[in-house]
């Protein structure tokens, strides 16, 4: 088992070494807007409208150990951003198992979580509630949902995960197990690859739900604020924080990994939530 595992890491860290890592970001068509609308992933009541996304389009290597196509959906001044992000990891040997249009799953959040879809826009209201998802606002990115299971939590203590098929495989976070593989795909592996393009928030950290999959930009007022500006005056204020962020974590190169995530997320956070 351990030689597999080691020849399946070997072949990915040789595929993401050799690949081209090509990424491409371009708005929306017309067409792309109305298929959009048809398959009700948006709809005129959206917070954002067509004209305020991008698509970014990107190489990612599969859980096959194979090279692939994807694209993910976002807000215009975060769309250069995740292009270099996905480069990033495809560079390091991550491994994604698809990233479709939200548009095949006909805005289904659960459709495209049951097969492990990476995926970003998508113009529904937040799980269990009324308003809208930071994905409405192509704010915020989901991937490997199997791997990276949402976990619901009732009052009375009855928990509920999704996809239920992340359920008894990865609820155990540890990576490093006696006489286990070691797991491609976690969420944690990747953390600071997001903060370090600018998606500060992780869903890993909170208490209820926790959202392994789910990575956004910064606190509802922020992407509400960013939503709300002009994509000049947006794109200058999410760049202005990007770089904030990465400023830090030049600065905090003796902390540990998880320290100094910390360390810069909790620097820039109250500005976010002042927006």
């Amino acid at each position: 088992m351990k030689w597999l595992t080691l020849l399946f890491t070997l072949w990915i860290t040789l595929f993401a070494g050799q690949a081209t890592a090509k990424s491409a970001v371009s708005p929306l068509t017309t067409n792309d807007c109305k298929t959009l609308q048809q398959s009700a992933v948006i709809t005129a009541n959206n917070p954002v409208n067509c004209q305020r996304l991008r698509r970014v389009t990107f190489d990612f290597i599969g859980f096959d150990g194979n090279g692939h196509r994807g694209q993910v959906t976002v807000l215009d001044i975060a769309a250069q951003q995740t292009a270099k992000l996905f480069k990033t990891l495809l560079k390091a040997g991550f491994a994604l198992e698809q990233a479709q249009s939200m548009a095949n799953y006909g805005g289904d959040d659960q459709r495209s979580m049951a097969q492990n879809n990476t995926s970003a826009f998508n113009g529904r209201a937040i799980t269990n509630g009324k308003r809208w998802s930071l994905h409405a606002y192509g704010a915020a990115i989901d991937i490997n949902p199997v791997q990276n299971p949402f976990v619901d939590i009732a009052k009375d203590g009855a928990v509920v995960v999704s996809p239920t098929e992340g359920a008894r495989q990865f609820l155990n976070r540890l990576n490093v197990r006696p006489s286990k593989p070691q797991r491609q795909g976690m969420a944690e592996d990747v953390v600071d690859v997001f903060a370090l393009h600018g998606y500060f928030i992780w869903g890993g950290d909170w208490n209820y739900p926790i959202d392994y999959q789910h990575f956004q930009l910064g606190p509802r007022r922020y992407v509400e604020t960013l939503a709300k500006l002009s994509p000049q005056q947006a794109a200058e204020l999410f760049n202005n924080n990007v770089n904030r962020f990465k400023q830090c974590w030049q600065q905090h190169q003796k902390l540990d990994k998880s320290q100094r995530r910390q360390t810069c997320i909790e620097l820039i956070l109250p500005q976010l939530k002042r927006k």
